[in-house]
């Protein structure tokens, strides 16, 4: 017997357990060798993560694509793994060792390593545990890391490849650097944060031709004055007239005396500030780019730690960065140079690990040139080998493909990918594989048994990643796998992405492979919170998708969402909002919960809102499945191999096995297409309305009547059609449909798992006739049910019904459904008339029409009156809320949420106007 609940914390280690147990997951299964390949790489997550919302909601969807296909019979290849993450985990060590009073450089790199590793295989990859916990159906058996042999050989490998094809180099650049962690960092890496500062205006004089000052000066304004020090230039527009006599002038750099030219760039713009910028190239890399048009000095003027260095005058050397603004616009100020200081908000740059201000800082870097690897992969996604889907995002992949710079690849960490560069004593290197190639290059380039060092730098973890669709199968030997899986079918990832990972990986898969790593790219959208608003630690509103699955209590919830805040009045204010949107904490809903919504809320191009009242929705509708099989259980609907559904006789029969059809058909059409949220809505319509709704409640009167033929053929029907309904929500609720499937096997055991069981094939059940007469029953008690609610008939009243005109057919369907509508739609009597009575409210149903009698029971020409007014103050709602939308002010200045609140507004509004406007024209 089916227990009375399903307890999701009992069953899903089961049924995960069950789906070890039977190697459900693996690639290449013995019953699946000559089966097409279907594919997909994880976005690695880092070692040092947790799964947070935005993993739940990309992983879901995978999963759901994996499982739908591995049911089509498909040989499925869902390939898992995590990212060494350098920087984090870096990071995290440091920090262990920290609090035992230990730094690395103390105990040197091997030892350092050798603590990371130590790491890494104890606590590392936790949330590899918490994406089984979610339902992942990888093949866990094949799970990689960035940093594992085989992976670490294809870095070696491509390294060597692209230096050989003279795509790799050395160069003095500016990068990002982290004055707290000593590295270069990515573009990914650095944060904007909002930051209330000043704006400095200082007067540099301007000198004649023998470096005299002349009198007269140019006014320059900025938000950094330690950099001044560092001017070589200062820029005008061509255009400016005001300052069109000084361009081939120069000016005395104040506090160093440096003569430095005026210059004429676009990049200086008139209406801004003074139209005058001062140029510090090797500490601006908008000013790095006006120096090389110019031909400009580049004088470093930091240290690694953003110290002064040894470029500046004695005065200033070794002055923290900040320390040296105070005291520069201090004599600036006292030589009467500061013309003014304006109170300024801007955009400062942080490290995202670190959360110090990043320096542009000019410094040695290796960079890959991926000019040619970007055009290759612009080709293959205009000529369509690769598409995007939704597909207004390939114009972001255009964008900053055509528009690329050249990638720096090198940080200055110690864990990570060793650069496998060897320097001789001239300061030259060889690129070779491994130390003894690079012995052996040696040799021969500065004559044997020369001394060689190696680089110390270790690689960008996105260097790495960028390969993970073919190193993870085991390129650059030739596997049968990569013979296999390769490309693969679909990657799904986010749009923050799109650029760090999704075009490195089609710029390497094209150079090494020659074909583009996957078919299409799917780009899912944001998990926000209940308000709409961007989940993030500093705001305190990170919801943890296990707290979901499992429950939290409130007062753990408060100190998870206050853990990351320092300042006392935004802990006040989480704490607050915490406890008013969560009183008694979160219950336990199960990961199918989570799951579904996250599948059901994913529509293309838009933000997902987080909503725990729908994840307590959707355990409902799994709850509505367990309870309608149960209930088929006790009245005999029992599982009967035998059966043939297309042998049916009675219309309910036929009429539900052509609806399961339609089901099946536009939840495939919709995951094939990455509809996620229409094929979810597709199975909850038919599970929740048309089979539990209505088939079941129309299915009771004929298991419980006299025909034991007919009651045989339902009690059969209803089994059938509850297993298809299992098998088409398994790929959005696994754990659930997997426990029905094992409970419901009845006397025949079920032949294997529901994971492993084909997607119901339900081709040829449609039956016209059968459609049309259920159909007919099911839309005019639907018509009827929703009219008397929306005119507000009490709901015990029993109503007359008059067929209004009703044809032979129409008379044939009330005698035979009559009972059924009557007890179904309160109705009293049914009668049949020409016209429709006075003070009737008319319904229409497949071209039926029927009228409620209503006289004496509602007031027509009041309800008339109210629905008029009704639809006027909900006119009124849609035009203001349509001026705010059409409002650029509006739009421009409101925060997202505010702005999807209303558009969430605007929809709701339209779909009440729509049921009154229905209800007005039948009265």
């Amino acid at each position: 017997m089916i227990a009375t609940t399903f307890d999701p914390a009992s069953a899903e280690p089961r049924v995960s357990a069950a789906w070890d147990k039977a190697g459900a997951f693996r690639a290449g299964r013995p019953d699946r060798q000559n089966a097409a390949p279907y594919s997909i790489v994880i976005p690695p997550p880092n070692v040092t993560g947790s799964l947070h919302m935005g993993h739940a909601l990309n992983n879901t969807l995978q999963d759901i694509l994996c499982r739908f296909e591995r049911m089509r019979g498909k040989d499925v290849l869902w390939q898992p793994g995590t990212d060494h993450a350098g920087i984090a985990t870096q990071m995290v060590v440091e920090r262990q060792l920290q609090e035992r009073q230990i730094h690395r450089r103390d105990i040197g790199r091997a030892a350092f390593l050798e603590h990371v590793w130590a790491w890494k295989n104890e606590s590392g990859g936790a949330i590899v545990n918490q994406l089984k916990r979610l339902g992942a159906s990888c093949d866990w058996s094949r799970e990689r890391f960035t940093m594992d042999e085989g992976l670490s050989k294809a870095v070696v490998e491509i390294f060597v490849r692209l230096h050989e094809a003279g795509l790799i180099y050395k160069d003095k650049r500016l990068v990002n650097w982290d004055p707290k962690l000593l590295t270069a960092i990515s573009d990914l890496e650095v944060v904007q944060e909002e930051r209330r500062g000043h704006l400095w205006h200082f007067a540099y004089p301007v000198v004649d031709e023998a470096g005299e000052e002349t009198g007269e000066t140019i006014t320059v304004a900025t938000t950094r004055p330690e950099t001044m020090l560092g001017d070589t230039a200062v820029a005008v527009h061509p255009k400016d007239e005001r300052y069109a006599h000084l361009v081939g002038r120069r000016v005395r750099l104040p506090l160093v005396g440096r003569l430095i030219p005026i210059v004429a760039d676009d990049y200086s713009d008139p209406e801004k500030g003074t139209g005058a910028v001062k140029i510090t190239p090797a500490h601006d890399f908008n000013d790095f780019e006006v120096g090389r048009r110019h031909d400009l000095e580049v004088i470093n003027i930091f240290t690694a730690e953003a110290h002064l260095n040894e470029n500046v005058p004695e005065a200033y050397r070794g002055l923290e960065r900040f320390e040296a603004r105070k005291r520069i616009v201090a004599e600036m100020e006292a030589l009467g140079r500061l013309v003014q200081v304006e109170a300024h908000t801007h955009q400062v740059p942080h490290g995202d690990r670190s959360g110090v201000p990043i320096e542009p800082w000019l410094t040695d870097q290796w960079y890959v040139n991926v000019r040619p690897l970007a055009d290759r992969a612009l080709d293959a996604v205009r000529r369509g080998e690769t598409r995007f889907v939704p597909q207004n995002w390939e114009k972001t992949f255009f964008d900053w493909l055509e528009n690329i710079q050249p990638w720096c690849v090198s940080r200055q960490l110690w864990w990570g990918h060793q650069i496998p560069a060897w320097y001789g004593p001239d300061g030259d290197y060889v690129i070779a594989r491994d130390e003894a190639e690079a012995r052996a290059k040696a040799d021969a380039k500065w004559g044997a048994g020369t001394a060689i060092t190696r680089d110390e730098d270790v690689l960008d973890t996105w260097f790495s990643s960028a390969l993970w669709p073919y190193s993870t199968f085991g390129w650059p030997d030739k596997t049968p796998e990569l013979a296999k899986y390769y490309p693969t079918s679909v990657v799904v990832t986010g749009f923050d992405i799109i650029f760090f990972w999704v075009a490195r990986m089609m710029m390497t898969g094209l150079f090494t492979m020659n074909e583009v790593p996957f078919r299409d790219v799917y780009i899912h959208a944001l998990v926000r919170d209940e308000k709409g608003a961007k989940m993030s630690k500093s705001k305190g509103n990170v919801m943890d998708p296990l707290d979901i699955i499992d429950g939290i209590d409130l007062e753990p919830l408060v100190l998870k969402r206050t853990a990351a805040l320092a300042n006392k009045a935004d802990v006040a204010h989480v704490t607050s909002e915490t406890r008013k949107a969560y009183p008694n904490g979160i219950e336990r809903y199960g990961a199918d919960a989570l799951r579904f919504f996250l599948a059901a809320m994913a529509a293309p191009g838009r933000d997902v809102k987080l909503s725990i009242d729908r994840v307590k929705g959707y355990r409902n509708f799994g709850t509505k499945l367990w309870n309608a099989t149960r209930f088929a259980e006790m009245k005999g609907c029992v599982r009967d191999p035998s059966f043939d559904p297309k042998t049916a006789r009675i219309a309910l029969n036929r009429w539900i096995a052509g609806e399961a059809e339609k089901a099946a058909g536009e939840i495939q059409r919709a995951i094939e297409a990455y509809r996620f949220n229409d094929a979810a809505g597709a199975v909850y319509r038919f599970i929740w309305n048309v089979v539990c709704d209505w088939y079941v409640e129309l299915a009771k009167p004929i298991i419980e009547g006299g025909d034991e033929a007919a009651a045989r053929e339902t009690q059969a029907m209803v089994a059938f059609i509850l297993d298809q309904a299992t098998l088409l929500l398994h790929p959005f609720m696994p754990f659930i449909t997997e426990e029905l499937w094992s409970v419901t096997a009845g006397a025949a055991p079920r032949e294997t798992l529901a994971a492993l069981t084909p997607w119901p094939d339900l081709g040829g059940f449609l039956d016209a006739a059968a459609d049309e007469e259920i159909g007919w029953l099911v839309e005019i008690v639907t018509e009827i049910r929703s009219i008397r609610t929306e005119i507000g008939v009490p709901g015990g009243a029993q109503v007359p019904l008059v067929m209004v005109a009703a044809t032979p057919a129409i008379e044939a369907r009330v005698a035979g459904h009559g009972d059924t509508l009557k007890r179904l739609a309160r109705i009293s009597e049914i009668s049949f008339a020409p016209a429709a009575p006075k003070g009737s409210i008319q319904v229409i149903a497949r071209g039926a029409t029927a009228a409620l009698a209503l006289e004496g029971i509602v007031d027509i020409a009041a309800e008339k009156a109210r629905l008029v007014k009704e639809i006027g103050k909900v006119d009124g709602d849609i035009a203001k809320i349509n001026a705010k939308l059409g409002n650029p002010d509006f739009i421009a200045r409101a925060k997202e949420e505010v702005i999807e609140e209303q558009r969430e507004r605007l929809e709701d509004a339209a779909a009440r106007r729509a049921k009154m406007q229905d209800a007005l024209a039948g009265l």
